[in-house]
Formats: C-alpha cells, structure tokens, sequence
C-alpha cells in the first residue's frame, strides 16, 4: 500500500515533525510504502509533488491548523489532529485505511465582501492604537468592508481576533510601531504600516491592504522594511515593554517620598519597603529593554541573549545606552547564528533551544564585558555628569529642543525619539529631560481646547467638541488629541504647538523640575514629590498651552466647512 502522510502543526516544529516520523514508523512496519510531507509555509519547495500524491493510495492528514485541500482533490483522504496521532498511531493509521475518504473539489465562493483582520499597536499602547483603530472601523462600514480589529493597547489586547476571523481574512493588516507576534497568521498574507498612517490615510490603507498584501516569510519578513525603519521599531518595541517597569519603579519610589525624602532610610518602615519595590522594578528596565529589542529582531530565541547583555549592562553601569547596545548585538547575533548554522533536519529543533541562546548569549556577554560595557558606561556617566551639572543656558537649550520635538508630528517618530531619549534618562535617574518632555507633549492638545475657547467663532461646532475631548486627553499626557485640528490645518497647528512646547520646556529645564514617572499627565502631580517645584510644573505648562492657544486662535482663519472629527475611545 502506498500511503502519504502529511503533518502541521502552528509552530511548524517539534509536534509535525514527531507526527510525521512516528507515522511514517508505523506505516513501514506494516510493510507500506510511504511518502512524508511536514508543511511548513517558509518553504514550499518541501511540499509533496503532484505525482507522489496521485501515486498514493490515501493520504493521512494529520494537522491542527489550516490546510489546501485542493492538493488532495480525488484522492482518498482520512484527517486526524496531532494529539490523537501522538497517542496511538497504529490506531490511527489503522481507521484512517478503513474510514478514508474521497476529497471533492470545494465550490468556488459567490463574491464577497473584502474580509480584513488588523492589529494596531503603538509604544505606550494609549492614543494611536485605539485612534487608528476606531479610524479604520469607520473607513471599513463607509466602503462596506468587513473588517475586525484587535488593539493590542497598554492593558493588553482587547477584541482579540478569533482563529476563525483569522481563518476566512482575506488579508491581514499590521497596523503597529511595535513588533507584534505573527505565528497566527502563517500562510496569510500581510500588509504592514504605522498607526500615524492608518490614522491619517485610513481608506488608502485599507486598499494598499487589498491590494499590496504579501505571504511573510522569515527571510522576506525582515527584507521588507528598510534598515533605519527596521532599527527605529526595534527600539520602540523594546520602549514599549521597557514602560510599565519605569512607571511602577518611579511612582513607587515616589510614594515613598510621601512619608519624607530620606523616610526610606530607616529599615522595616512601609517607606523603605516601597523604595525597594521600586529599586527592583528599575533594576528590570535596562533587562526588558534589551531583551525585548532583541525579541523584534529575532522573536522568540533572542529573548535571552537579550536580557542577559541588559542585564550585564545595568551591572556594568552602562545604563540604558548600554542595553540598547546589548538588545541590537544580541538580536542580530542571533539572526546570524540561525541563517549561518546549518544542521541536518533531525537536529534542527535542538537549534533554538540549545545552540541559539548557548552561542549568542556567550558572543553578547562577552561583547558587553569586554567590548561594549565600560566606554559605554564612561559615556552614560559623563551624559548623566553633564546634566546634573549644567548650566542655565544649556537647560534652557536642552528644554526648549525636547520641548520642539514633543510637538513637531505629535506622536510620530521624531516625539517618539524625544520620549523614548526621556525615558532611558529617567532609568538614569535623570528626571529634568523627562519632566520637559511631558510637560511639553501636554501643550498642543490643552492649546487646541483653549483656542476652541478664546476664538470660538472662528471654529464649526463640530471642532469646538473636538476642543472639548483635546483638552482632557491633553492633561492626561495624550499628545495625539491635536491630531484632528494639525491633520486639516498643519501649517498653522504645528508652528503654533512648536511654539508652546519649546516655552513649556525651555521653562521647565530653568526652574529645575523633575520627574519621577514617564506617563500620566497631570495627574501625576497629585502623588506628593513625584515632581519637585510642582506649581512651578504647572506654571509652565500654562504658559506653553496659552501661548500655544492665543497664537493658534490668531493665525487661524474662519472656519467655512464643518469638520467631521470622529469620536475617540480610550
């Protein structure tokens, strides 16, 4: 009897090719000859020919995911799941001779509606990911796609994508600044973007969706994207999962400041046992940071590798500079090693399991020990020396180009570089650069509501409400709130927002005003000594946000047409 077996399984590894070769055992005790496919989508050219499946008398398919039945048309197929083959596969192979059945051609689908599943995704997880999302919703009833669309915010996902909306996609749409897992969708083919895009150019995205979509290989995946943007999503993912680490760390050192600033001192206190809580939750930064910088460039193998150079960075006093550097070594170390090593097909699986993490964590401690470790660590201690000892003026300078930054494309990538230089400072425990960035992202929004308010006649109605909502995700540090009023008039918004953020910064660098969490808005200000010179804080950000106003409210001409501004759920 000739028999083909063809296994998959989700990771495409270890259960498909176990199946396959227990299978094939069996089969060959029994005296049948036997033809093995393990299915794996990176590389087609291992699949089973035509004429090896029209030479097989049956076909076992043995699989937990997602096949082409049309390969197996007119041949006699019996389908079984991993588990069941794993238990007893003389079981199987004996039903599958008895029960096996003729595979019929299936009926082409009547036309349809476009079926879309998207994921957006940005580093903090809080205004694009949802904006972009509640965009691309509407867009898609508008032109009566169907689309469903999983947020991957800063609570996790919410509205996952189930394994059959994934399933019966026609496209998948990556709408994300951060690298986000895509083993669910293999075999899919995928369009990638930012969440500025899909916010902004919402309907020409959906359609470059449709159209420029493409099946993702391991080899493809990361040719895609050029270098300099390749490299800038690393870091923002490795920003990303670096956060809520410095916020737990810092406003929890903060509440231990609740109690006195040198409180922490007396051991057994509840004011020591919070500023060792925090300690620790710091110590973790610069790790995470690394190692998830790793994970974008690598996936999974490079998480180790990664953690451990952060680790010896931090013991090495280099800092977040220093786990920058570890997380991008280790990440392309590790992509070298898996595209260099080539091992015979059984020992494959021991690859990322044992000789990946082994050889790339022993090049990346080595490099940081030797190599890496202690100029960086000389360069992170005169950039922390400078700033604690600077002058006025280069406060001033400092705060006023931060300021600048936060407010040149409100939560694209030159904010993002200004938040992300911020946050590795406050890992430093530089808090002044972090204090002048938020202050300053919090302008454009808050300016935008009080222009609402000082020139009302010269905004629709439907702005006027847009002013009402910047306002609040303005105090709550969410720059993106601006985005409505800069998307339909930038060459008025973003000199105006400019203006006001380079005043808040340049202001908040001059009183000396630092912080000790990265997110949070105003709100911040109500843990006590979470930010020093806490009225003077807000003066700043007063001054930037009326500057900011008033020149916005000057500058702008009457409004003729009424805007539709979208509601936004965060």
């Amino acid at each position: 009897m000739k028999l083909a077996i063809v296994t998959a399984c989700p990771n495409g590894m270890v259960t498909s090719v176990l199946c396959a070769r227990l299978l094939d055992a069996a089969a060959q005790r029994q005296g049948w000859s036997t033809s093995v496919e393990v299915v794996d989508v990176q590389h087609p050219e291992r699949q089973l020919s035509a004429a090896t499946i029209e030479a097989a008398e049956w076909v076992l398919l043995v699989t937990s995911t997602p096949v082409d039945m049309q390969r197996f048309v007119g041949k006699r197929v019996f389908r079984s799941t991993p588990a069941q083959a794993l238990q007893d596969v003389e079981a199987v192979l004996r039903r599958g001779a008895e029960e096996a059945q003729v595979q019929v051609a299936e009926a082409a689908p009547a036309k349809s509606t476009p079926r879309i599943v998207a994921i957006t995704a940005c580093p903090t997880g809080v205004a694009h990911t949802f904006m972009a999302a509640e965009a691309l919703q509407q867009t898609a009833k508008r032109l009566g796609y169907d689309l469903q669309v999983e947020t991957q915010g800063s609570v996790g996902a919410r509205t996952p994508l189930s394994p059959e909306a994934i399933r019966d996609a026609d496209v998948v749409l990556l709408a994300a600044d951060i690298e986000v897992a895509t083993e669910r969708f293999a075999g899919k083919k995928i369009y990638r973007c930012g969440t500025g895009i899909a916010l902004k150019q919402s309907e020409a995205t959906l359609n470059k969706a449709l159209a420029e979509a493409k099946q993702e290989s391991a080899a493809s995946g990361g040719a895609a994207k050029t270098e300099k943007t390749g490299v800038y999503k690393h870091l923002l993912t490795g920003v990303s999962f670096m956060l809520p680490m410095v916020v737990a760390g810092g406003l929890l050192i903060a509440l231990s400041f609740v109690f006195g600033i040198h409180a922490f001192e007396e051991k057994g206190t509840l004011a020591a046992a919070l500023k060792t809580v925090g300690d620790q939750a710091f110590m973790l930064m610069v790790p995470l940071l690394a190692g998830y910088i790793a994970y974008s460039i690598a996936d999974r193998p490079g998480l180790a590798p990664g953690m451990i150079g952060g680790l010896l960075a931090s013991t090495l006093g280099a800092g977040f500079i220093g786990g920058i550097f570890a997380g991008f070594l280790a990440g392309y170390c590790v992509k070298f090693i898996s595209r260099a090593v080539r091992l015979p097909q059984s020992l494959e699986a021991l690859k990322p399991i044992l000789i990946i993490p082994l050889l790339a964590s022993l090049f990346t401690g080595l490099a940081m020990i030797y190599l890496v470790g202690p100029p960086v660590a000389q360069m992170l201690t005169g950039l922390t020396d400078f700033l604690s000892t600077m002058g006025t003026t280069n406060a001033v300078l400092l705060g006023i180009l931060l300021g600048g930054m936060m407010c040149v494309d409100l939560g694209g990538p030159i904010n993002k570089a200004a938040y992300a230089f911020s946050v590795g400072l406050l890992a430093a425990q530089s808090g002044a650069p972090m204090a002048a960035t938020m202050a300053a992202g919090m302008v454009p929004p808050i300016g935008m509501g009080i222009a609402t308010l000082l020139a009302r006649r010269k905004f629709a109605q439907t702005e006027r409400e847009a002013g009402k909502a910047a306002l609040i995700l303005g105090m709550c540090f969410i720059s993106e709130g601006a985005i409505p009023f800069a998307a339909k008039d930038p060459l008025r918004v973003i000199p105006a927002s400019i203006a006001g953020g380079a005043l808040t910064g340049a202001l908040s660098m001059y009183f000396g005003c630092k912080l000790m969490a990265p997110h949070g808005g105003l709100f911040v200000m109500l843990i006590p000594n979470a930010i020093n010179h806490a009225l003077l804080y807000l003066f700043a950000i007063v001054a930037g946000s009326l500057l900011t106003a008033v020149v916005y409210a000057l500058i702008k001409l009457p409004e003729a047409v009424e805007l539709t501004v979208a509601p936004v759920k965060v």
